[in-house]
């Protein structure tokens, strides 16, 4: 039997990045840690995603995490609502600051949170709306919006798996109060380990740069905000005043440098894996598979392999074959499927709470994901689907 010898990620570092590095650490005394390059990518990053502020940090998870905490510090405790299907950083961040994670079932259209079953689940505790953009496809809908709009509840985008996805012509990330992107070494470009908080709102962005390095005022730009600090602690020294108890999340110049370089083919790859992506849900069989996903303005991370009905014996199949054809894969998708089935959250919520969410199930047992990148070949797609279909 042929494999297709297929993994996850082929290495996304190319030869240009490194040399970047290398030219950098040629120069006679080299930053390393945060500095210039660092300011330089989050400006770029800003251009490129069309917002005011972004703050660069160590991963994904740490941009969840400060996200979360920013919302804590002005808005204080409360409800959140998230999805099932979603790296545990984002419920951790949740728990971890002190709010209270409130559920929604997915629409399988999109793999993210449905909007009716959000809407249905925002009470006056409700503090904010963390969505997640699953895998490059949109979750958003004009009637959220329209929705969190009119009850004033902030919106928060975890864009970890979709840059450069879009909503109505706009990317992805410029919806929400802020938005988190990761950087880790298999997403759309890298920066090896990294992840990025924006936002257009000057606060947050102040008090973001903060948490991000111990919560010292001195990381702020504002001068205004800093003379606050300064006169109203006239025994600190001012290099040193912490206005949280925050982190260290500081990423480094290495890390900028990469995330420069590789940005200048983020269009470029984005187009490719779109392309992908349609040739592979174009040619699997609809009645064994889920085809049917909204794919306007997707991004796509990932292929998604979604059984279409509830049928262990094909889920078997479908995971024997991509193993002997040597096709890596994740079954469960994002995060490995339902939360809730995760030992963290039964210690909270018990151990029935799983299943009320049916759409989230679906997706645990019975969907995986398969590596999409530029330089994946056409024709293994096609082979692939041909005997996926085959599998009845």
């Amino acid at each position: 039997m042929t494999g297709l010898s297929w993994p996850l990620m082929k290495n996304n570092i190319s030869r240009a990045d490194l040399d970047s590095v290398i030219d950098y650490l040629k120069r006679n005394d080299p930053k390393l840690t945060a500095g210039r390059k660092v300011l330089k990518f989050e400006q770029t990053w800003s251009e490129w995603l069309g917002v005011k502020y972004s703050v660069y940090v160590n991963s994904g998870a740490s941009a969840n995490l400060i996200t979360i905490t920013a919302l804590k510090e002005v808005m204080g405790g409360g409800e959140i609502i998230v999805s099932p299907l979603n790296w545990v950083s984002d419920i951790a961040s949740i728990i971890q600051c002190g709010f209270k994670p409130v559920f929604a079932d997915i629409n399988l259209q999109t793999l993210g949170m449905d909007s009716d079953e959000i809407i249905k689940k925002i009470t006056s505790k409700t503090k904010a709306v963390l969505l997640t953009h699953i895998l490059g496809y949109n979750a958003l809908n004009q009637n959220l919006l329209d929705e969190l709009k009119f009850r004033d509840i902030p919106l928060i985008e975890d864009t970890c798996e979709s840059h450069g996805a879009t909503f109505k012509g706009s990317k992805l990330g410029n919806f929400g109060l802020m938005s988190n992107f990761s950087f880790y070494y298999a997403h759309h470009m890298t920066t090896i380990e990294g992840g990025m908080v924006s936002t257009n709102n000057i606060n947050f962005y102040q008090i973001l740069r903060m948490l991000r390095a111990h919560g010292m005022v001195r990381e702020s730009t504002s001068q205004k905000l800093k003379q606050f600090y300064f006169q109203k602690y006239p025994d600190l020294n001012p290099d040193f005043i912490f206005a949280f108890p925050a982190y260290n999340f500081r990423p480094t110049e290495i890390g900028a440098i990469i995330g420069l370089s590789q940005i200048k083919n983020l269009d470029k790859d984005i187009v490719i894996r779109q392309k992908n992506l349609k040739t592979f849900l174009t040619n699997l069989d609809s009645d064994l598979y889920h085809t049917d996903f909204i794919t306007e303005g997707s991004s796509n991370y990932a292929f998604t392999l979604i059984l279409k009905k509830p049928n262990q014996l094909l889920c078997e199949k479908v995971m024997k074959t991509l193993r002997r054809r040597g096709v890596e894969f994740r079954r469960g998708t994002s995060g490995g499927g339902n939360q809730l089935r995760q030992p963290y959250l039964r210690k909270i919520l018990g151990d029935k709470e799983y299943k009320k969410y049916p759409n989230v199930d679906h997706v645990h047992f019975y969907g995986m994901y398969i590596g999409n990148y530029p330089t994946l070949e056409e024709e293994k797609i096609y082979k692939l689907c041909k005997i996926l279909n085959n599998l009845k």
